[in-house]
């Protein structure tokens, strides 16, 4: 499989840059806490690692993976049938469901506390679940960020049942309807799962929108997130 892997590397990168010679390339499977892939150029050598759930992918999916990386490396344009046949290859359930039991077992969380300085996540999200949600939804765990992130505000881990909100909202200053915006949307992230139309990944589905309208300060929270 080894060989076959470097084989399909060096005709994809044939392909991409037909007059260029091929660099000393390897090409391996690793153990990542996710379906991640990385490529490297190092000293004029190509490092690949491919997440080794992909082991036993079909040829033509590990072709589409080659394409992909090799044309981000040497900013060439992706080829349309090769991301989306890459894309529905990892998104197809029995993938998805390794991918999930793989989070669980290799990835860490690392979570804080629910009690912050001036709010506390798990009180809010109980308010929120009796006014949106008739108090069914199963409480996952609840967090601050470790750091003031401004570029993830707040994320919900499936793999983890968990919801992290940034620190930086944990202040006097900032006003709860905001909290309570970011915590809202998360939660709908556990109501509405992430659906496969196609090739493409649903995040935010029509349902999941509609519902997000339906918060009272829905404006003033976009307003507060925009300046802040």
């Amino acid at each position: 499989m080894a060989r076959n892997l470097l084989d399909i590397f060096h005709e994809t990168y044939r392909e991409l840059r037909p007059r260029a010679p091929i660099p000393e390339l390897t090409v391996e499977f690793f153990a990542f806490a996710n379906i991640n892939n990385t490529i490297r150029l190092r000293e004029g050598k190509l490092l690949v690692r491919l997440s080794d759930l992909l082991e036993g992918a079909p040829q033509a999916v590990l072709r589409a993976l080659a394409h992909i990386l090799l044309a981000k490396i040497y900013r060439r344009p992706l080829a349309r049938e090769h991301t989306s046949r890459y894309r529905r290859y990892v998104s197809s359930h029995k993938i998805s469901a390794k991918a999930h039991l793989l989070r669980q077992i290799r990835g860490r969380k690392r979570i804080e506390s629910a009690q912050g300085h001036a709010y506390n996540l798990e009180a809010v999200f109980d308010d929120l679940n009796t006014r949106f949600f008739h108090g069914l939804l199963a409480r996952p765990l609840l967090t601050w960020s470790r750091d003031h992130a401004r570029n993830r505000l707040g994320h919900y881990d499936p793999a983890h049942n968990a919801i992290v909100v940034s620190r930086i909202f944990d202040h006097p200053r900032v006003p709860r309807y905001a909290v309570e915006y970011i915590l809202y949307h998360e939660m709908l992230h556990l109501k509405h799962p992430v659906k496969l139309r196609g090739s493409r990944r649903c995040v935010h589905s029509v349902e999941f929108q509609a519902e997000e309208r339906r918060f009272p300060r829905l404006e003033d929270a976009k307003h507060f997130l925009r300046h802040l």
